[in-house]
């Protein structure tokens, strides 16, 4: 069992159902590419409100996916109770990221101002469209309305400041969109 504090862990995916009656699971990946997160090792899991350590047995793609067997989980039973959590590694363990790249998980929760100052809410999630990533904003206290906005993830275009310390973006938008 492991008591680490979430700010320490990065979420690079999530399992999402069972696969097959062997204790496989479908996992959602954050990671570029997909399989990259089958690089990471052990995986946190928060399992009752503590992250747990779990080791992968193996894993690979999968269709559009990954497919992964934890070590330990045999059949389908075992392995339905690990549906629907996140799937995170200690920050420490992750790669240095070049100036100006950012982790996903790094990008949710900040407040997202428009240059003038308004702010539109704070990024909610990510998702990826082919093209470009889009930034999921939705209200919070003191946004300037209740919508939920879809933002292109467009550095230097959109995004012109990204301040992880302070905990804001902000983004060259129109709030009218």
């Amino acid at each position: 069992m492991s008591d680490m504090s979430s700010d320490k862990l990065t979420v690079l995916g999530r399992i999402t159902a069972v696969y097959g009656i062997k204790g496989w699971v479908k996992v959602f990946s954050h990671t570029q590419p997909m399989e990259n997160i089958l690089d990471y090792s052990p995986w946190l899991l928060n399992l009752d409100g503590r992250w747990t350590e779990v080791k992968l047995a193996e894993g690979k793609r999968h269709g559009k996916g990954i497919i992964v067997r934890l070590a330990g989980v045999d059949d389908r039973d075992q392995a339905r109770k690990y549906c629907n959590l996140d799937i995170a590694v200690e920050q420490s363990r992750l790669p240095e990221l070049e100036e100006g790249d950012y982790y996903w998980s790094q990008l949710e929760k900040l407040s997202v101002y428009t240059l003038s100052g308004e702010l539109l809410g704070k990024v909610h999630h990510l998702i990826e469209t082919g093209s470009n990533d889009v930034l999921v904003v939705r209200k919070c206290a003191g946004s300037i309305d209740k919508r939920e906005r879809l933002i292109p993830y467009l550095p230097d275009q959109v995004i012109k400041e990204i301040d992880l310390e302070a905990g804001t973006l902000r983004v060259d938008w129109d709030p009218e969109f």
